[in-house]
């Protein structure tokens, strides 16, 4: 992803929430323009109060923000501890506390812990750098995806970048702004052109978004541009401007596209397009005020295409405004399928509630009224919002030194809830005792802070009620951002990467050199786990030999011809947790890369492993757009002959039956974005992904 010239990011933990980054910086070498939009609830944030007071200007460098605390509804100490971090942040940096400007985002009514933040102002200012996926992720609070993105466009023969990062899940129905983002861009620009650019970009974007309806007290857009580009300032409207203001429509709109997707709780992104408005503001309106509809956005998530719920929301919302529609009047498609054209219209029910299991959902409404148009986004409601939202503050408890914990203790909750989980749990506990599982680790799991905190959680509590874990685990991303660093460049054929013999050298650096390392060491963190990091080398563990693919040279690229089951008995015997690193040994003394899937299947039939488990970032195996639960050997045969598994997992697929007829009586496909799924699965009647049995 490019970077506009000019910017730094950073991000760390500073201590005000107990296990995740926390605390992000963005900066710039130059002086920038600076604009911001900020939410309309009177309830405002303390640097919320501070940033609208002093933008748009000039002379900004730095953006700094804090999840975890909302400094809102602090008092007059909010606006102290304002001063005080942007002041520790600008000594750390150099600047001015003049070109500082924050945003914090979290937990309403615990004062910040601003010692913390500046304590901590010297490392973050000295860890900055070209990459803003840290910032991105210390901003995130209930968020469970980091949401980056980037622009280019030409102006004036110049390239200019555009790069948002931005945190948003819950708390969202904005009026002129959302959640948090900054936009960096090495545009030239004048501080009132930039401002007039953002007004106008939140309007077909975040103020086209709804996930719960509840406006938050510290949402905040801000926008800084450096001028490092060199393209001619852009001081008036003209073309120079309509560029410029494209692309930042374009980045937003994503974003905001993001945050839909990411609601709290949420299953399905919903998007609601409106054509034949008397005008562009009235289709807008009437879009978000159907996405936000309780009922709408409940029979999303039941794949119930009630097209009656659509009409009665923009029906009344026209009402109330005295907008000159008839709902009566209109067309409406659901996922391109016409249910309603001024009466209902015969479909497939079938077919479309399969369409409507689709993680995006599209309803289009054509009110036949003008040539007005617009879109909004929103998402499903599912029961986890509630959840997610009846526990949030009820489980903030403030810590002794400033910041604030969750205390997440089974006492918190009802009876019923406690024993039902305790009945499922226990008697799963007592079945699989003594037990082998072998788990393959991989996708998002492998990358975000939150999810390898919980994997490394789950992997001591099954070694704890008497399971014996293996763990494979793959690292392909990495490895091909760490060759083009290198100035190499990554090469696949059907799935599988080439490594030639230079190549390998940088596989095996960063699949056992980096991330094996770093997953025992967060393993052994906690003194539970027992963890001791292996490479396909060690005592001989993995042989292998040249894979030749339909004759195609994949260079070093490997399979197994032999797994020392020795070795991993005597690990295991020893009350360790072996993490693996899928690289072999070959006969002829090479380093071969083998598929970590390959590998995990192959421990998996060498040791006897009750278990076998999939990490990766699919739910499991779908039909017809739901989750399948529990499958059969011949249930996989069928899906893989009738097209159901296709593409990347028919692979796979074959890999588990082959796991299944060597005597591996259980195969789990998980889906590693979710928290603790691994617990999920084994410790409770329903699981979480698919089962596959023999």
């Amino acid at each position: 992803m490019k970077n506009p010239k000019g910017f730094l990011w950073a991000g760390m933990q500073a201590g005000i929430k107990p296990n995740r980054k926390d605390l992000a910086l963005v900066y710039s070498d130059s002086p920038c323009s600076a604009a911001g939009c900020f939410t309309q609830n009177l309830a405002k944030a303390a640097p919320v109060i501070d940033a609208e007071k002093r933008l748009p200007s000039d002379g900004i460098r730095a953006v700094v923000i804090n999840s975890g605390n909302a400094n809102a509804l602090t008092g007059p100490e909010g606006l102290e501890d304002v001063r005080t971090v942007c002041d520790a942040v600008g000594k750390a940096l150099q600047v001015p506390i003049s070109a500082v400007v924050s945003a914090s985002t979290g937990v309403i009514g615990h004062r910040l812990p601003a010692h913390k933040i500046v304590a901590a102002a010297p490392t973050l200012a000295a860890s900055l750098k070209g990459d803003a996926m840290p910032a991105a992720e210390a901003i995130m609070t209930t968020d469970t995806r980091v949401k980056v993105a980037a622009r280019t466009v030409q102006i004036d023969g110049k390239e200019v970048i555009l790069t948002c990062i931005c945190k948003g899940s819950g708390m969202i129905a904005p009026s002129l702004a959302t959640m948090i983002a900054v936009v960096a861009t090495d545009c030239a620009i004048t501080p009132p052109m930039l401002a007039s650019a953002l007004q106008n970009a939140m309007r077909r974007s975040f103020n086209a978004l709804t996930v719960d309806g509840d406006m938050s007290t510290n949402d905040v857009v801000f926008a800084l541009a450096n001028g490092l580009a060199h393209n001619e300032p852009i001081a008036d409207p003209g073309p120079a401007l309509e560029a410029f203001s494209g692309a930042l429509d374009e980045i937003c709109r994503q974003m905001a596209r993001e945050i839909a997707a990411d609601g709290e709780g949420a299953t399905k992104l919903l998007d609601i397009s409106v054509s034949g408005a008397p005008s562009e503001d009235v289709a807008v309106d009437l879009a978000k005020a159907c996405a936000g509809s309780s009922l709408v956005k409940a029979a999303i998530f039941g794949a119930d295409p009630n097209w009656g719920r659509v009409l009665a929301s923009m029906g009344a919302r026209a009402g109330t405004a005295g907008y000159a529609i008839d709902p009566a009047d209109a067309r409406v498609t659901v996922q391109e399928l016409a249910v309603y054209d001024r009466a209902p219209l015969a479909y497939d029910s079938s077919v479309l509630k399969a369409r409507m299991r689709e993680p995006e959902v599209k309803v289009h409404v054509d009110l036949r009224r003008g040539a007005g148009t617009g879109e909004a986004w929103g998402c499903d409601l599912s029961y986890d919002y509630v959840k997610i939202n009846a526990d949030y503050t009820s489980l903030i408890v403030p810590r002794p030194d400033g910041g604030v914990g969750k205390d997440d203790r089974l006492s918190n909750y009802s009876p019923t809830f406690k024993v039902q989980l305790l009945v499922d749990a226990l008697g799963y506990i007592k079945k699989f005792s003594g037990t082998r599982c072998v788990i393959k680790y991989g996708g998002a799991a492998m990358v975000k802070e939150s999810l390898k905190k919980s994997f490394c959680d789950d992997i001591g509590l099954l070694r704890s009620v008497g399971l014996r874990p293996i763990v494979v685990h793959g690292g392909g991303p990495e490895i091909t951002r760490t060759l083009e660093k290198l100035g190499g460049k990554a090469e696949f054929i059907d799935g599988q990467r080439v490594t030639n013999a230079s190549d390998v050298k940088v596989v095996e650096m960063v699949l056992t050199g980096s991330i094996n390392t770093e997953l025992v060491t967060l393993l052994n963190q906690e003194g539970t786990a027992h963890a001791v990091g292996v490479s396909g080398k060690d005592g001989g563990l993995i042989r292998a030999r040249k894979l030749v693919q339909e004759g195609r040279d994949l260079g070093q690229v490997g399979e197994v011809t032999r797994i020392n089951k020795d070795f991993l008995e005597m690990l295991l015997q020893q009350g360790y947790v072996p993490i693996i690193s899928p690289v072999g040994l070959g006969e002829d003394g090479q380093s071969y890369n083998i598929n970590a899937d390959t590998v995990a299947a192959e421990v998996a039939i060498a040791i006897g492993a009750q278990k076998l488990i999939y990490l990766s970032d699919v739910p499991g195996i779908m039909k017809g757009g739901e989750l399948v639960g529990q499958l059969t050997a011949k249930d996989v045969e069928a899906l893989i002959a009738d097209g159901t598994i296709s593409g990347g997992m028919i692979a796979k697929a074959r890999s588990i039956l082959k796991v299944l007829a060597s005597g591996v009586p259980n195969v789990h496909m998980l889906d590693g974005r979710v928290p603790h799924s691994i617990i999920g699965e084994l410790f409770t009647d329903r699981g979480v992904g698919s089962w596959i049995s023999a």
